[in-house]
């Protein structure tokens, strides 16, 4: 599919002030201005992030309230109960809540809903459950936002709620004793973007203070908390990058069992990044929701040992060879359903249905449909009578306003401007497609149709050397707000070196107005070596990496495109 590239502006002036002020590369300070930071004080912060940069956790609307609920539980002896998702924002939301508490208090227990069986957010079934085990307060995370009815059924059964949920509020709110969501309309918290588990740290966190706690006591659960900020997809900016910058160290110096037994099952030598988290860890620990049960992603997560862990890590890596052979299938259905009906094809959005696919990989589905189609796309499966549904979106478009925009059709929704789920009800798919097309078509640009590399800045083969990969290295962690910069260099020539390598991989040898060679890798464009590469000047568009090789390394570029010059 051909690519658009978007090569970034910046404001020149502050980029030669910021040069004045750090005495660094100007294509450093353009990257650094684009990601809003002005002057030495915001890079000091930016470069050497720190926990005192962490908001005071009383800033959040109910948090006083949600604190002294606890306290009251504890000197009381009632029995807690952490209810979350099935999916990596949730288990790990619950495992930390469970981690911190149970140093502090007994009894207290877990429970995640079943994907299958009851469907996503709080359950009455989970209620029932909460009553049964004598639980008076259940604390729910990365979910309950929109459980009116759920939370008025615990509340006529005489259980209190303390709601920790990061996703868009409805126009009516439950009647929890506290809701903890900074993307309330009356809540003042200086940072809106947290992950359902980073609000549950908060709510540790202000515990912690209230009881003058040892902040290291909270500080030691934020190897969970960077795995949900870089699962979920989050910015990584403000508050979620000290948390993020600061769970990675952990990560890689001192893991909980449950984290050492996942590196250890996925083979993992190295110093683990934020990408490692996002396609090792994450998937590891989604698939027990998807495949079996989230429950088990928890348990492996507050496993007290390493034999433990290493049983619970074995079975969801199990899991997820099983998901990976599932998406795949599922995935080449669906393309082949697409292929074949032209009408489809021509549409500006992708919807497709049947029913007998399995409902724990249909996000995935859809974010493969993307890569192909580009374009708003929700999967749909039957589950309890129901059509369960999986939305995935392409920058700049919202698709949680889109499904707004069709709820005459549409039996529950809730999500992300990026990701959402919903369910209809038998019979509504035709007629909710026709609307969604619609919805889409009319307020779509032209433009968020073709994808789009966004280019930090235009550099010289000449310009990448050890000092200035350095400084791009202590620009991690990345992630959405703070991705890894992507450059372009134009009029680039093959050394002669270049080659296809395990048949379509393209090992690039380039050199630029004679500078010496760099070498690049380009995964999958073997195919552009003929027409592109082997004679002709081209453009090149890439990020910059390390490459180890016999002891020796070496930068290199990770090439994203390739243009004729």
């Amino acid at each position: 599919m051909q690519k658009r590239w978007k090569v970034l502006s910046a404001d020149e002036s502050e980029v030669r002030e910021l040069q004045e002020a750090l005495n660094i590369h100007p294509i450093l300070c353009k990257l650094l201005v684009n990601r809003g930071i002005r002057s030495y004080d915001e890079a000091k912060a930016y470069f050497r992030p720190s926990l005192d940069h962490l908001h005071d956790p009383f800033l959040m609307k109910d948090m006083e309230k949600a604190v002294i609920r606890i306290r009251k539980a504890i000197d009381n002896r009632e029995k807690i109960l952490f209810f979350g998702d099935y999916d990596v924002d949730g288990t790990t939301a619950v495992s930390l809540m469970y981690n911190f508490f149970r140093k502090i208090h007994d009894p207290i227990d877990f429970y995640i809903p079943d994907r299958y069986k009851e469907g996503y957010g709080i359950s009455i079934e989970g209620i029932d459950y909460a009553k049964q085990k004598d639980c008076s307060l259940i604390i729910a995370l990365d979910c309950g936002i929109k459980a009116i009815e759920q939370v008025d059924y615990a509340n006529s059964l005489g259980i209190d709620f303390i709601i920790c949920d990061h996703h868009r509020p409805g126009s009516e709110l439950p009647k929890a004793h506290a809701i903890l969501d900074p993307q309330r309309t009356d809540c003042s918290y200086p940072y809106p973007e947290l992950s359902g588990c980073g609000i549950g740290f908060k709510l540790a966190e202000a515990y912690a203070q209230h009881q003058n706690l040892p902040f290291e006591q909270v500080e030691d659960l934020l190897d969970l908390v960077v795995i949900s900020i870089a699962s979920d997809i989050v910015p990584i900016t403000g508050e979620n990058r000290v948390m993020a910058f600061y769970g990675l160290q952990k990560i890689n110096t001192d893991p909980r069992p449950g984290i050492q037994a996942l590196i250890d099952v996925a083979d993992l030598k190295k110093r683990l990044t934020i990408g490692d988290v996002v396609f090792v860890l994450g998937p590891r620990i989604n698939a027990a929701g998807r495949m079996t049960h989230g429950k088990n992603a928890v348990s492996l997560l507050i496993s007290p040992d390493q034999a433990t862990a290493a049983n619970h890590a074995t079975l969801l890596h199990h899991n997820n060879d099983e998901r990976k052979q599932m998406d795949s299938s599922i995935t080449e259905e669906a393309l082949d359903m697409l292929n074949r009906d032209p009408e489809l094809e021509q549409r500006k959005s992708t919807v497709v249905y049947q029913s007998h696919w399995h409902k724990g990989v249909i996000g995935i589905v859809a974010s493969r449909l993307i890569e192909q189609y580009h374009r708003p796309t929700i999967v749909f499966t039957e589950s309890n009578g129901k059509l369960a549904g999986s939305a995935r979106s392409v920058p700049g478009f919202d698709i949680y306003e889109a499904l707004s925009a069709c709820r005459e059709h549409i039996d529950q929704f809730g999500g992300h401007t990026y990701a959402a789920g919903l369910t209809l009800l038998p019979g509504q798919l035709e007629a909710f497609s026709a609307q969604f097309e619609t919805v889409v078509a009319s307020r779509i640009e032209d433009s968020a149709l073709v994808p789009e590399i966004r280019i930090d800045a235009e550099l010289a083969l000449k310009d990448i050397g050890k000092k200035f990969y350095n400084i791009i290295k202590q620009m991690a962690p990345f992630g959405p707000g703070n991705m890894k910069p992507v450059f372009v260099t134009r009029s680039v020539k093959d050394s002669g070196y270049s080659k296809i390598v395990k048949e379509d991989h393209l090992k690039l040898a380039v050199r630029q107005n004679g500078s010496y060679i760099i070498n690049g890798i380009g995964f999958g464009m073997g195919h552009l070596y003929e027409p592109l590469v082997r004679k002709n000047y081209f453009d090149l568009c890439y990020t910059l990496d390390e490459n180890e090789w016999n002891d020796q390394v070496t930068i290199q570029m990770k090439v994203k495109d390739i243009q004729p010059n």
